[in-house]
């Protein structure tokens, strides 16, 4: 791939760790150092904020049903968890991914902390969720699968739901190679961490996508950037 293409579309290009033959051991250390990487980047960040401004409402007197839609190494579950200790925030979490390889990464950091699936979030439906999110997940969908996800989170969350991705511009789109190797992450990292910042997002194609997924409730979704370079969306019930 020329890594001056232009940005002004998202990149249609399949990733490495999503491949059926990847190793488990080796998609196992992919995980590792994608969670160094996410951490070294403040990816919890906005999901904490979010979580924050859901508290702000009201705790309400039962614990609130988290679902997680491909929860990877359980990294986010993991600092959910610290969040809802920390504030006294009783959680009931669950994580769903289509990985069977996923599961005993994340079971290995969470510690029976979280309810792991296998599996497709849809087969999830009707099971009283207060609060979906996903991160680093809809730059990998297809259109028709991110319209299906978002009505999926709008008419199955209570509280709210929340999608943290990727801002797609140049600079680190160009800068994410650098940041893999000096962190000694897998070359798998290296070339998936920079096609997943050139399938993600702008503000304007997000605005397009609620407004066709959610005609009667995109006005209540709320499109904000986090730094460094995520672009997130929220709704707040």
């Amino acid at each position: 791939m020329n890594p001056f293409a232009s940005l002004g579309t998202p990149i249609e290009r399949e990733e490495e760790m999503d491949a059926v033959e990847l190793p488990p051991e080796r998609y196992a250390r992919v995980l590792a150092d994608l969670s160094r990487i996410n951490a070294l980047t403040m990816a919890p960040r906005p999901t904490l904020g979010f979580l924050e401004r859901v508290r702000a409402r009201g705790t309400g007197a039962r614990p609130w049903r988290i679902l997680d839609v491909g929860f990877g190494a359980g990294d986010m579950l993991a600092r959910i968890a610290r969040w809802g200790d920390r504030r006294g925030v009783a959680l009931e979490l669950a994580g769903v991914d289509l990985n069977s390889k996923s599961a005993p990464v994340a079971e290995a950091r969470l510690g029976g902390r979280a309810r792991l699936i296998t599996g497709d979030y849809r087969d999830l439906a009707g099971q009283g969720w207060d609060i979906i999110l996903s991160s680093l997940v809809t730059h990998h969908m297809t259109p028709d699968q991110r319209t299906g996800f978002l009505r999926f989170m709008d008419a199955e969350s209570a509280r709210g739901w929340l999608v943290n991705d990727l801002h797609r511009q140049r600079l680190p789109f160009m800068g994410f190679p650098l940041l893999a190797v000096l962190a000694l992450a897998d070359p798998i990292v290296r070339r998936d961490g920079q096609f997943s910042v050139g399938r993600s997002f702008r503000r304007a194609e997000w605005q397009a996508m609620l407004a066709a997924a959610l005609p009667e409730s995109a006005g209540a979704c709320r499109i904000f950037r986090s730094f460094p370079y995520r672009l997130c969306v929220e709704r707040i019930r």
